[in-house]
Protein backbone atom coordinates (compact mmCIF):
# COMPACT_ATOMS: atom_id res chain seq x y z
CA UNK A 1 0.00 0.00 0.00
CA UNK A 2 1.17 3.45 -1.17
CA UNK A 3 1.59 5.71 2.10
CA UNK A 4 -1.24 8.57 2.44
CA UNK A 5 -0.29 12.22 1.55
CA UNK A 6 -3.01 15.08 2.29
CA UNK A 7 -2.80 18.12 0.45
CA UNK A 8 -4.18 21.24 1.87
CA UNK A 9 -4.32 24.40 -0.32
CA UNK A 10 -7.73 26.91 -1.74
CA UNK A 11 -6.25 26.30 -5.60
CA UNK A 12 -7.84 23.42 -7.32
CA UNK A 13 -5.87 23.58 -9.89
CA UNK A 14 -2.51 23.60 -7.78
CA UNK A 15 -4.09 20.52 -6.08
CA UNK A 16 -4.68 18.95 -9.53
CA UNK A 17 -0.85 20.01 -9.92
CA UNK A 18 0.21 18.05 -6.76
CA UNK A 19 -2.08 15.34 -7.29
CA UNK A 20 -0.86 14.39 -11.09
CA UNK A 21 3.06 14.52 -9.89
CA UNK A 22 3.07 12.87 -6.46
CA UNK A 23 0.04 9.89 -7.27
CA UNK A 24 2.21 7.46 -8.23
CA UNK A 25 4.10 7.76 -4.74
CA UNK A 26 1.14 8.57 -2.25
CA UNK A 27 -2.03 7.88 -2.19
CA UNK A 28 -3.54 11.43 -2.35
CA UNK A 29 -5.96 12.76 -0.13
CA UNK A 30 -7.18 16.73 -0.66
CA UNK A 31 -8.50 19.32 1.17
CA UNK A 32 -9.60 23.11 0.27
CA UNK A 33 -10.25 24.42 3.72
CA UNK A 34 -9.40 24.04 7.39
CA UNK A 35 -12.68 22.56 8.54
CA UNK A 36 -12.49 20.06 5.57
CA UNK A 37 -8.50 19.18 5.77
CA UNK A 38 -9.08 18.27 9.90
CA UNK A 39 -12.18 15.81 8.59
CA UNK A 40 -9.83 14.37 5.93
CA UNK A 41 -6.77 13.96 8.70
CA UNK A 42 -9.42 12.26 11.03
CA UNK A 43 -10.53 9.59 8.57
CA UNK A 44 -7.42 8.87 6.62
CA UNK A 45 -4.76 9.30 9.72
CA UNK A 46 -1.98 10.51 7.14
CA UNK A 47 1.33 10.73 8.50
CA UNK A 48 2.44 13.85 5.52
CA UNK A 49 0.32 16.70 5.13
CA UNK A 50 1.48 19.38 2.83
CA UNK A 51 -0.42 22.77 4.13
CA UNK A 52 -0.73 26.21 2.01
CA UNK A 53 -1.12 28.76 4.74
CA UNK A 54 -2.88 30.97 2.58
CA UNK A 55 -6.42 29.00 3.27
CA UNK A 56 -10.11 30.81 3.20
CA UNK A 57 -11.71 32.57 4.51
CA UNK A 58 -8.47 34.92 4.45
CA UNK A 59 -6.34 33.32 1.73
CA UNK A 60 -4.13 36.59 1.95
CA UNK A 61 -3.40 35.38 5.59
CA UNK A 62 -1.34 32.92 7.84
CA UNK A 63 -3.84 32.79 10.67
CA UNK A 64 -6.48 29.89 8.99
CA UNK A 65 -3.18 28.03 7.69
CA UNK A 66 -1.57 28.13 11.10
CA UNK A 67 -4.60 26.96 13.22
CA UNK A 68 -4.96 24.38 10.46
CA UNK A 69 -1.42 23.48 11.55
CA UNK A 70 -2.09 23.73 15.12
CA UNK A 71 -5.25 21.69 15.36
CA UNK A 72 -3.71 18.78 13.16
CA UNK A 73 -0.32 18.81 15.32
CA UNK A 74 -2.68 18.49 18.82
CA UNK A 75 -4.60 15.72 16.87
CA UNK A 76 -1.36 14.04 16.26
CA UNK A 77 1.57 15.67 17.19
CA UNK A 78 3.67 12.94 15.56
CA UNK A 79 2.62 14.62 11.88
CA UNK A 80 4.64 15.62 9.89
CA UNK A 81 3.29 18.86 8.33
CA UNK A 82 5.57 20.38 5.07
CA UNK A 83 4.55 23.88 4.71
CA UNK A 84 3.97 25.94 1.30
CA UNK A 85 5.27 29.21 0.99
CA UNK A 86 6.18 32.00 -1.71
CA UNK A 87 8.81 33.67 -1.79
CA UNK A 88 7.97 37.13 0.40
CA UNK A 89 6.15 34.40 2.96
CA UNK A 90 9.20 33.12 4.39
CA UNK A 91 8.69 34.47 7.98
CA UNK A 92 5.49 32.83 7.91
CA UNK A 93 6.90 29.76 7.10
CA UNK A 94 9.46 29.79 10.36
CA UNK A 95 7.04 30.76 12.29
CA UNK A 96 4.91 27.82 11.07
CA UNK A 97 8.23 25.33 11.50
CA UNK A 98 8.40 27.46 15.26
CA UNK A 99 4.91 26.17 16.03
CA UNK A 100 5.86 22.42 15.09
CA UNK A 101 5.93 22.13 11.21
CA UNK A 102 8.20 19.78 9.97
CA UNK A 103 9.60 21.88 7.01
CA UNK A 104 8.93 23.99 4.70
CA UNK A 105 9.04 24.21 0.45
CA UNK A 106 8.85 27.79 -1.31
CA UNK A 107 6.81 28.30 -4.81
CA UNK A 108 6.96 27.96 -7.30
CA UNK A 109 7.17 24.31 -6.03
CA UNK A 110 10.21 22.61 -7.26
CA UNK A 111 9.26 18.97 -7.71
CA UNK A 112 12.90 17.33 -7.18
CA UNK A 113 13.15 19.30 -4.00
CA UNK A 114 9.30 18.48 -2.13
CA UNK A 115 9.72 14.63 -3.29
CA UNK A 116 12.73 14.61 -1.30
CA UNK A 117 11.23 16.41 1.39
CA UNK A 118 8.29 14.18 1.26
CA UNK A 119 10.07 11.12 1.37
CA UNK A 120 12.55 11.94 3.97
CA UNK A 121 9.38 13.25 5.99
CA UNK A 122 7.78 9.37 5.32
CA UNK A 123 10.60 7.94 6.31
CA UNK A 124 11.03 9.72 9.91
CA UNK A 125 7.46 8.93 10.67
CA UNK A 126 8.11 5.29 9.84
CA UNK A 127 11.14 5.51 12.31
CA UNK A 128 8.94 6.78 14.89
CA UNK A 129 6.16 4.14 14.50
CA UNK A 130 8.81 1.49 13.98
CA UNK A 131 10.27 3.35 17.33
CA UNK A 132 6.75 3.09 19.07
CA UNK A 133 6.09 -1.18 18.22
CA UNK A 134 9.43 -1.50 19.03
CA UNK A 135 8.83 0.42 22.44
CA UNK A 136 5.85 -1.93 22.87
CA UNK A 137 8.04 -5.13 22.16
CA UNK A 138 10.63 -4.27 24.70
CA UNK A 139 8.42 -3.64 27.27
CA UNK A 140 7.27 -7.42 26.92
CA UNK A 141 10.45 -8.69 26.04
CA UNK A 142 13.40 -6.04 26.99
CA UNK A 143 17.20 -5.70 26.52
CA UNK A 144 17.85 -3.76 29.60
CA UNK A 145 16.39 -0.96 27.31
CA UNK A 146 19.10 -1.52 24.77
CA UNK A 147 17.50 -0.45 21.53
CA UNK A 148 19.09 -1.00 18.13
CA UNK A 149 17.21 -2.97 14.84
CA UNK A 150 21.14 -2.60 13.01
CA UNK A 151 22.22 -6.55 12.21
CA UNK A 152 25.37 -5.29 14.83
CA UNK A 153 23.17 -5.10 17.56
CA UNK A 154 20.78 -8.00 16.28
CA UNK A 155 24.12 -9.99 16.92
CA UNK A 156 24.74 -8.65 20.25
CA UNK A 157 20.78 -9.54 21.30
CA UNK A 158 21.46 -13.44 20.23
CA UNK A 159 24.85 -13.25 22.09
CA UNK A 160 23.12 -12.40 25.59
CA UNK A 161 20.43 -14.65 25.38
CA UNK A 162 22.88 -17.49 24.71
CA UNK A 163 25.08 -16.59 27.21
CA UNK A 164 22.96 -15.34 29.63
CA UNK A 165 21.42 -19.01 31.01
CA UNK A 166 25.52 -20.56 31.45
CA UNK A 167 27.69 -19.19 34.06
CA UNK A 168 30.33 -18.89 31.80
CA UNK A 169 32.69 -15.81 32.27
CA UNK A 170 32.15 -12.74 29.29
CA UNK A 171 34.39 -10.30 28.24
CA UNK A 172 32.60 -7.18 26.27
CA UNK A 173 34.93 -4.99 24.44
CA UNK A 174 33.56 -1.43 22.83
CA UNK A 175 34.48 1.89 22.67
CA UNK A 176 33.66 3.83 25.69
CA UNK A 177 30.12 4.92 25.20
CA UNK A 178 29.00 2.08 23.34
CA UNK A 179 26.27 0.76 26.65
CA UNK A 180 28.93 -2.26 27.93
CA UNK A 181 27.65 -1.82 31.33
CA UNK A 182 23.95 -2.13 30.05
CA UNK A 183 24.93 -5.36 27.91
CA UNK A 184 26.36 -6.48 31.56
CA UNK A 185 23.17 -5.73 33.59
CA UNK A 186 21.22 -7.32 30.32
CA UNK A 187 23.04 -10.95 30.62
CA UNK A 188 22.82 -10.84 34.42
CA UNK A 189 18.71 -10.21 34.42
CA UNK A 190 18.58 -13.32 31.82
CA UNK A 191 20.22 -15.59 34.15
CA UNK A 192 20.03 -17.70 37.39
CA UNK A 193 21.78 -14.94 39.31
CA UNK A 194 18.91 -12.32 38.11
CA UNK A 195 17.80 -12.06 42.21
CA UNK A 196 21.21 -11.78 43.70
CA UNK A 197 23.10 -8.06 43.30
CA UNK A 198 24.42 -7.25 40.39
CA UNK A 199 28.03 -5.48 41.39
CA UNK A 200 29.75 -2.94 39.08
CA UNK A 201 33.51 -1.54 39.68
CA UNK A 202 35.28 0.64 37.15
CA UNK A 203 38.79 -0.98 37.86
CA UNK A 204 39.90 2.91 35.72
CA UNK A 205 38.44 5.29 38.27
CA UNK A 206 39.92 3.96 41.17
CA UNK A 207 43.44 5.04 42.72
CA UNK A 208 45.73 1.85 42.78
CA UNK A 209 46.53 1.94 46.09
CA UNK A 210 42.32 1.48 47.41
CA UNK A 211 41.58 -0.88 44.43
CA UNK A 212 42.78 -3.93 46.26
CA UNK A 213 40.37 -3.27 49.26
CA UNK A 214 37.58 -2.17 46.86
CA UNK A 215 37.65 -5.63 45.58
CA UNK A 216 38.72 -7.78 47.98
CA UNK A 217 37.56 -6.11 51.30
CA UNK A 218 39.78 -5.44 54.48
CA UNK A 219 39.84 -6.46 58.13
CA UNK A 220 39.96 -4.11 61.18
CA UNK A 221 43.47 -2.20 61.33
CA UNK A 222 45.07 -3.67 57.79
CA UNK A 223 45.99 -0.31 57.38
CA UNK A 224 46.28 2.96 58.60
CA UNK A 225 42.28 4.10 58.49
CA UNK A 226 40.78 0.52 58.14
CA UNK A 227 38.86 1.56 61.57
CA UNK A 228 36.35 -1.39 61.09
CA UNK A 229 36.09 -4.88 58.97
CA UNK A 230 34.39 -4.29 55.00
CA UNK A 231 33.63 -6.52 52.70
CA UNK A 232 35.17 -6.01 49.29
CA UNK A 233 33.03 -5.93 45.90
CA UNK A 234 33.49 -9.76 45.43
CA UNK A 235 32.36 -10.31 48.53
CA UNK A 236 28.70 -8.65 48.05
CA UNK A 237 28.59 -9.96 44.79
CA UNK A 238 27.92 -13.30 46.11
CA UNK A 239 25.07 -14.90 44.53
CA UNK A 240 24.79 -12.54 41.91
CA UNK A 241 27.33 -10.86 39.41
CA UNK A 242 30.64 -9.26 39.79
CA UNK A 243 31.14 -6.76 36.78
CA UNK A 244 34.56 -5.54 35.86
CA UNK A 245 34.60 -2.49 33.83
CA UNK A 246 37.73 -1.24 32.37
CA UNK A 247 39.32 -4.47 33.35
CA UNK A 248 42.76 -3.40 31.14
CA UNK A 249 43.15 -0.57 33.43
CA UNK A 250 44.25 -3.35 36.70
CA UNK A 251 47.35 -3.06 37.86
CA UNK A 252 49.53 -5.83 37.40
CA UNK A 253 49.91 -7.31 41.38
CA UNK A 254 45.88 -6.98 41.45
CA UNK A 255 45.53 -9.21 38.02
CA UNK A 256 47.68 -12.22 40.00
CA UNK A 257 45.26 -12.24 42.47
CA UNK A 258 42.15 -11.85 40.20
CA UNK A 259 43.29 -14.72 38.34
CA UNK A 260 43.67 -16.92 41.80
CA UNK A 261 40.10 -15.83 42.90
CA UNK A 262 39.24 -16.88 38.81
CA UNK A 263 40.23 -20.50 39.34
CA UNK A 264 39.66 -21.04 43.10
CA UNK A 265 36.38 -18.91 43.58
CA UNK A 266 38.00 -18.08 47.03
CA UNK A 267 39.16 -14.90 48.17
CA UNK A 268 41.29 -13.64 51.61
CA UNK A 269 40.31 -10.07 52.69
CA UNK A 270 43.26 -7.47 53.23
CA UNK A 271 44.76 -8.06 56.23
CA UNK A 272 43.36 -11.31 57.34
CA UNK A 273 44.02 -14.73 56.70
CA UNK A 274 40.57 -16.57 56.19
CA UNK A 275 39.95 -18.04 53.47
CA UNK A 276 36.11 -17.09 52.08
CA UNK A 277 34.55 -18.86 49.52
CA UNK A 278 32.33 -16.68 47.06
CA UNK A 279 29.53 -17.42 44.05
CA UNK A 280 29.72 -15.06 41.97
CA UNK A 281 29.43 -15.05 37.82
CA UNK A 282 32.15 -12.54 36.48
CA UNK A 283 31.92 -10.30 33.82
CA UNK A 284 34.01 -7.82 32.67
CA UNK A 285 34.33 -5.01 29.83
CA UNK A 286 37.07 -3.07 28.38
CA UNK A 287 37.68 -0.55 25.54
CA UNK A 288 41.83 -1.39 25.74
CA UNK A 289 43.16 -3.29 22.86
CA UNK A 290 43.89 -6.43 25.68
CA UNK A 291 45.82 -8.43 22.89
CA UNK A 292 48.38 -5.62 22.49
CA UNK A 293 48.60 -5.29 26.01
CA UNK A 294 49.32 -8.51 26.20
CA UNK A 295 51.78 -8.04 23.78
CA UNK A 296 53.46 -6.07 26.04
CA UNK A 297 53.38 -7.27 28.75
CA UNK A 298 50.51 -4.78 30.50
CA UNK A 299 47.61 -7.71 30.48
CA UNK A 300 48.16 -11.38 31.79
CA UNK A 301 47.45 -13.75 29.11
CA UNK A 302 46.44 -16.25 31.21
CA UNK A 303 43.84 -14.00 33.15
CA UNK A 304 42.77 -12.85 29.50
CA UNK A 305 41.98 -16.28 28.83
CA UNK A 306 39.86 -17.06 31.83
CA UNK A 307 37.97 -13.88 31.86
CA UNK A 308 37.28 -14.61 27.65
CA UNK A 309 35.54 -17.41 27.65
CA UNK A 310 33.50 -15.62 25.51
CA UNK A 311 33.91 -12.48 23.99
CA UNK A 312 31.22 -10.11 22.90
CA UNK A 313 32.17 -7.04 20.97
CA UNK A 314 29.41 -4.10 20.99
CA UNK A 315 29.38 -1.51 17.50
CA UNK A 316 30.73 1.89 17.65
CA UNK A 317 27.62 4.23 16.85
CA UNK A 318 28.79 4.90 13.72
CA UNK A 319 28.82 1.20 12.94
CA UNK A 320 24.95 0.89 13.52
CA UNK A 321 24.28 3.92 11.64
CA UNK A 322 20.48 2.69 11.15
CA UNK A 323 20.01 2.76 15.04
CA UNK A 324 20.76 6.76 15.10
CA UNK A 325 17.44 7.89 14.63
CA UNK A 326 15.74 5.50 16.52
CA UNK A 327 17.84 6.10 19.52
CA UNK A 328 17.53 9.60 19.12
CA UNK A 329 14.00 9.35 19.00
CA UNK A 330 14.18 7.40 22.22
CA UNK A 331 16.03 9.90 24.08
CA UNK A 332 14.14 12.69 22.68
CA UNK A 333 10.95 11.09 24.35
CA UNK A 334 12.41 10.26 27.40
CA UNK A 335 14.01 13.71 28.48
CA UNK A 336 10.96 15.48 27.07
CA UNK A 337 8.84 13.56 29.58
CA UNK A 338 11.68 13.91 32.51
CA UNK A 339 11.35 18.22 32.10
CA UNK A 340 7.69 18.04 30.90
CA UNK A 341 8.36 19.44 27.14
CA UNK A 342 6.35 16.43 25.75
CA UNK A 343 5.41 18.12 22.38
CA UNK A 344 8.92 18.53 21.32
CA UNK A 345 10.14 16.41 18.41
CA UNK A 346 13.27 17.10 15.91
CA UNK A 347 13.24 19.64 12.79
CA UNK A 348 14.35 18.69 9.51
CA UNK A 349 18.11 19.78 9.63
CA UNK A 350 18.42 18.58 13.08
CA UNK A 351 18.00 15.00 11.81
CA UNK A 352 20.32 15.66 8.84
CA UNK A 353 22.88 16.80 11.40
CA UNK A 354 22.56 14.33 13.74
CA UNK A 355 22.75 10.93 10.74
CA UNK A 356 25.68 13.00 9.73
CA UNK A 357 27.33 13.34 12.48
CA UNK A 358 30.65 10.77 13.14
CA UNK A 359 29.63 10.41 17.14
CA UNK A 360 32.94 9.58 18.65
CA UNK A 361 31.79 9.69 22.08
CA UNK A 362 29.00 7.14 20.53
CA UNK A 363 25.58 6.28 22.45
CA UNK A 364 27.25 8.07 25.93
CA UNK A 365 27.41 11.24 23.81
CA UNK A 366 24.14 11.10 21.42
CA UNK A 367 22.07 10.64 24.82
CA UNK A 368 23.99 13.79 26.38
CA UNK A 369 23.74 15.95 23.25
CA UNK A 370 19.74 15.49 23.37
CA UNK A 371 19.30 15.81 26.96
CA UNK A 372 20.97 19.48 26.51
CA UNK A 373 18.98 20.28 23.04
CA UNK A 374 15.80 19.63 25.31
CA UNK A 375 17.14 21.49 28.36
CA UNK A 376 17.45 24.69 25.68
CA UNK A 377 14.88 24.32 22.95
CA UNK A 378 12.57 26.94 22.90
CA UNK A 379 10.06 26.32 20.56
CA UNK A 380 8.64 23.07 19.76
CA UNK A 381 11.29 21.58 17.63
CA UNK A 382 14.79 20.94 18.52
CA UNK A 383 17.20 22.24 16.36
CA UNK A 384 21.14 21.97 15.50
CA UNK A 385 21.80 24.53 17.29
CA UNK A 386 20.17 23.04 19.94
CA UNK A 387 22.32 19.84 19.37
CA UNK A 388 25.63 22.09 19.10
CA UNK A 389 25.96 20.30 15.59
CA UNK A 390 25.91 23.35 13.07
CA UNK A 391 29.28 22.41 12.10
CA UNK A 392 28.13 19.15 10.58
CA UNK A 393 25.65 20.42 8.05
CA UNK A 394 26.80 20.65 4.67
CA UNK A 395 28.21 23.95 2.46
CA UNK A 396 25.14 25.81 1.06
CA UNK A 397 24.92 25.53 -2.72
CA UNK A 398 25.52 28.07 -4.64
CA UNK A 399 23.75 27.20 -7.95
CA UNK A 400 20.54 24.82 -8.52
CA UNK A 401 23.06 22.58 -10.58
CA UNK A 402 24.96 22.45 -6.81
CA UNK A 403 21.94 22.54 -4.64
CA UNK A 404 20.10 19.32 -6.82
CA UNK A 405 23.55 17.26 -6.78
CA UNK A 406 24.05 17.73 -3.01
CA UNK A 407 20.27 16.95 -2.47
CA UNK A 408 20.94 13.73 -4.54
CA UNK A 409 23.89 12.89 -2.86
CA UNK A 410 22.36 13.04 0.53
CA UNK A 411 19.76 10.75 -0.39
CA UNK A 412 21.89 8.24 -1.69
CA UNK A 413 23.84 7.81 1.18
CA UNK A 414 21.47 7.90 3.72
CA UNK A 415 19.48 5.15 1.60
CA UNK A 416 22.71 2.93 1.18
CA UNK A 417 23.35 3.71 5.16
CA UNK A 418 19.61 2.56 5.47
CA UNK A 419 20.29 -0.87 3.77
CA UNK A 420 23.90 -1.50 5.08
CA UNK A 421 25.31 -0.38 1.45
CA UNK A 422 22.66 -3.19 -0.38
CA UNK A 423 22.40 -1.77 -3.72
CA UNK A 424 19.24 -3.30 -4.51
CA UNK A 425 17.28 -2.27 -1.10
CA UNK A 426 18.64 1.23 -1.03
CA UNK A 427 17.22 1.52 -5.40
CA UNK A 428 13.78 0.07 -3.94
CA UNK A 429 13.42 2.85 -1.86
CA UNK A 430 14.37 5.35 -3.82
CA UNK A 431 12.32 4.04 -6.17
CA UNK A 432 15.13 3.60 -9.48
CA UNK A 433 16.83 0.57 -10.88
CA UNK A 434 19.98 -0.95 -9.99
CA UNK A 435 21.61 0.60 -13.04
CA UNK A 436 20.38 3.73 -12.50
CA UNK A 437 21.60 4.08 -8.24
CA UNK A 438 25.48 2.71 -9.44
CA UNK A 439 25.22 5.73 -12.81
CA UNK A 440 24.41 8.33 -9.94
CA UNK A 441 26.77 6.99 -7.38
CA UNK A 442 29.56 7.95 -10.15
CA UNK A 443 28.20 10.78 -11.14
CA UNK A 444 28.19 12.02 -7.63
CA UNK A 445 31.59 10.04 -6.63
CA UNK A 446 29.96 8.08 -3.81
CA UNK A 447 32.63 5.29 -3.35
CA UNK A 448 30.94 1.32 -4.16
CA UNK A 449 31.78 -1.21 -1.07
CA UNK A 450 33.46 -4.27 -2.18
Amino acid sequence: MKPTLLIVDDDEEIRSQLRWALTAEYDVVQAGDRAEALAKFREHRPAVVLLDLGLPPSPASPVEGLSTLSEIITEERLAKVVIVSGQGERANAMQAIGQGAWDFVGKPVDMAELQAILRRAFHVAQLERDFQAMQREFQEDAFEGILGKSPGMQEVFRLIQRVASTDASVLILGESGTGKEMVAQAIHSRSRRAKGPFVAINCGAIPENLIESELFGHEKGAFTGAVSQRPGRIETAQDGTLFLDEIGELPAPLQVRLLRFLQEQRIERVGGRESIRVDVRVLAATHVDLKQAMATARFREDLFYRLAVVTLRLPALRERSSDIALLSQAFLRRFAAHFERNNLTFDAAALRAIERHPWPGNVRELENRIKRAVIMADGRQVTTRDLELESTEAPSATTLKEAREQLERELVVQALRRNGGKITGAANELGISRPTLYELMDKLGIQREN
